[in-house]
């Protein structure tokens, strides 16, 4: 198998025909059509279903496409590792957000890089924490921020920040207590997600001791869209704080600590262990590091600061 035949068939598979793909990769096609052909004997399967409209992926296909993406990522990784040693961070890094982090830590995190680090160029991935977690292990990503540091296999996680879960409300629903305790949840009408999500699993593992039945009244797993029903008074839902800040800030939203030390989400930095580092990944992860704890201190991300201390003049944490 050679390189350029990974090549050929990422291009061809996104041109969606030999012709265009031909004219993209600067290549013959009957030339390109050999070596793809070659590529699938070698496989051992059909990678493209062909039809006179063109040409599209099998599921062997799809299959390949990722790998064959990973391959050709991993390469670059080293090639600009070797080239930029000793100099100064450049190239792409993949970040992967949860969507509540994405939420909160999005810009900082952006202008920061585009000040500190300008030779590279951020790739930011939205999603849960368990397609992150997949896409880390499979090469997709290089660092995501996710929550929940329990030890998994082949990743390295470095705990940052408790993100503290309040009752969240619209703002004609009343007056919202500063705390309310965690039995005072029940028979209210909650807009939470569903039993595989890792903050319902949070919540239900909070209440499991005291045997609390919760009044789930819908499962909503989009945080847009339950921000917007609880605002017009449908019910009420349980989120970080810092999901809500700018809606809370408004008076859109209402916000009640609840009283219980098991209602946390600890957010941590994840990278692949079995994966090198490059100047620009370990750059990055600095960086993300220090954005966020700056972030905790001025009280613009309100969660509890449980990672490194800041490094000392002229030194950056890793």
């Amino acid at each position: 198998m050679e390189l350029r035949q990974l090549r050929y068939f990422i291009g061809a598979s996104e041109a969606g025909s030999l012709l265009k793909a031909s004219a993209k990769l600067h290549v013959a096609q009957p030339a390109l059509s050999h070596q793809i052909a070659a590529l699938e004997s070698e496989i051992g399967t059909q990678l493209f279903d062909r039809s006179s409209r063109g040409i599209t992926l099998t599921e062997a296909g799809k299959v390949f496409l990722d790998h064959a993406r990973v391959v050709l990522a991993d390469l670059e990784r080293a090639r600009t590792a070797v080239q930029d040693y000793g100099s100064v961070p450049r190239g792409e890094v993949a970040i992967g957000f949860t969507t509540t982090v994405a939420l909160t830590a999005t810009m900082p995190v952006l202008a920061a890089c585009r000040a500190q680090l300008p030779e590279v160029r951020l790739k930011i991935v939205e999603a849960y924490s368990g397609f992150l977690r997949e896409w880390l292990q499979s090469g997709r990503l290089d660092l995501a921020l996710m929550y929940g540091d329990e030890p998994e296999p082949g990743l390295a996680k470095r705990a940052l920040l408790d993100d503290r879960l309040v009752l969240v409300s619209g703002a004609a629903s009343g007056k919202m207590p500063k705390k309310l305790a965690l039995t005072a949840l029940a028979g209210r009408p909650l807009l939470i997600p569903g039993r595989d999500h890792g903050l319902r699993r949070i919540i239900d593992e909070a209440c499991a001791p005291l045997n609390l039945q919760l009044n789930v009244v819908a499962e909503i797993e989009s945080l847009g869209i339950v921000k917007r029903v609880v605002e017009a008074g449908i019910g009420e839902t349980i989120l970080p704080l810092g999901a809500v800040a700018e809606e809370v800030a408004a008076g859109r939203l209402r916000t009640a600590v609840i009283d219980s030390p098991a209602m946390l989400r600890r957010v941590v930095c994840s990278t692949n262990a079995t994966r090198p580092d490059s100047l620009a990944k370990a750059a990055v992860g600095a960086l993300l590091q220090d954005v966020l704890r700056q972030m905790v201190a001025l009280g613009a991300w309100p969660a509890r600061w449980v990672g490194p201390p800041a490094s000392r003049p002229g030194r950056r944490g890793n």
